[in-house]
């Protein structure tokens, strides 16, 4: 799988933060990677060390820009970013009524898919049209999971949103993984929560933890991801360890 939309209705479960680490540790093991920033919020954006560009990703979306023309290129070997801003909060509004909305994304990345190995969608926490968007142009779907009780109640409502995109407009769509972020080994909850969702998902959960870590929350201040700001961490380890498991898992 190619392109993959990290994807999680519910806030603050370290969806950006994968996508910047994962994209910057797949290409650390020399892989072409593309950021797409499908949240208005614009967080992988500023990350990235991109704030603020125009044109972005919105632009690219209402045919006013082409991609290839918007992407940037981060300074980090091999990972680029197609960035975004709050002018993207105006789609969702434009994309009412109109037929034939759900491949727009797919629509608009095609001639730029080419020059990749791997495309990474960061979406917005939430179910409306840009992540069924984003769900739409994957073939994988990536699950950050918070080690929390409400972080896991809210999945079964993602699948459901995963199992109507491939019904209507995406059969090829699968679940790439799950992976734990933010997990505190000191909490019984955490474990709870890791070996309640090993039980019901089985494979799909990734072998790979990623742990709470204050390093991995400082980088994107600096506009950079942790492989960056401090290699040695033990976020920018896991990071490396997703990498590997992804490349093994798409193998």
């Amino acid at each position: 799988m190619k392109t993959l939309a990290l994807a999680n209705q519910k806030g603050g479960v370290g969806k950006t933060t994968t996508a910047i680490n994962l994209g910057a540790a797949l290409g650390a093991l020399e892989k072409r990677v593309l950021v797409v920033d499908c949240d208005p919020q614009g967080n992988a954006s500023r990350g990235l060390g991109c704030s603020g560009e125009a044109p972005n990703l919105y632009d690219v979306l209402v045919g006013e820009a082409a991609p290839r023309d918007v992407v940037k290129a981060t300074g980090f070997p091999f990972l680029d970013v197609l960035p975004t801003d709050r002018d993207l909060v105006a789609l969702e509004v434009e994309l009412a009524g109109e037929a034939d909305w759900q491949p727009a994304l797919r629509r608009a990345l095609e001639p730029v898919l080419s020059a990749y190995d791997f495309v990474l969608i960061d979406c917005p926490p939430s179910l409306g049209h840009l992540t069924i968007m984003a769900l739409t142009a994957a073939e994988g779907l990536l699950v950050p999971l918070q080690c929390e009780y409400f972080a896991l109640e809210g999945i079964s409502e993602l699948m459901a949103t995963l199992e109507r995109v491939r019904e209507s407009v995406n059969p090829q769509l699968k679940i790439a993984g799950i992976v734990f972020t933010m997990f505190d080994h000191r909490t019984n909850l955490a474990r709870d929560v890791v070996a309640e969702t090993r039980e019901h998902f089985g494979a799909r959960v990734c072998d790979t933890i990623i742990p709470r870590n204050v390093r991995l929350a400082e980088a994107p201040s600096h506009g950079m991801p942790i492989l960056q700001y401090d290699i040695k961490s033990r976020g920018a380890q896991a990071y490396l360890e997703l990498a590997t498991e992804v490349l093994r898992r798409g193998e």
